[in-house]
């Protein structure tokens, strides 16, 4: 296939309390062909340690990798969450992420089963 936009770029947030990791996520942005060859992210592990959430660490990560997105001139940036709770989604869309305004799906390798929702 003639046409590449070159490779995706990754890159990983960490935030630390008393040296120890407590929460994270994973950016990846990937060059694009459209949209005037603006790139796009998804972002991906948005995790934080249970006894460290609600203090902010998750928010730092998430904020630190939308704005790496947005200043390497990615015009969107996508993120899919494997919970089901009202809390996650307000966590995300206080963080300007918005539902339904895309569908994502998901294809797995055969034999490979899919976990079950976080509750």
């Amino acid at each position: 296939m003639a046409g590449d936009a070159g490779p995706a770029r990754s890159h990983r947030f960490l935030a630390e309390q008393a040296g120890e990791p407590v929460a994270t996520c994973t950016l990846i942005q990937v060059p694009n062909l459209t949209r005037g060859t603006r790139p796009y992210a998804f972002i991906e592990n948005v995790v934080t340690h249970a006894a460290h959430r609600r203090q902010g660490h998750g928010r730092a990560v998430l904020g630190a990798s939308l704005a790496a997105a947005w200043a390497a001139g990615c015009y969107k940036a996508m993120l899919l969450t494997g919970s089901t709770r009202e809390a996650t989604f307000r966590f995300y869309e206080a963080a300007g992420f918005r539902c339904g305004e895309q569908t994502g799906l998901i294809a797995r390798p055969i034999g490979i089963v899919a976990t079950p929702p976080l509750a």
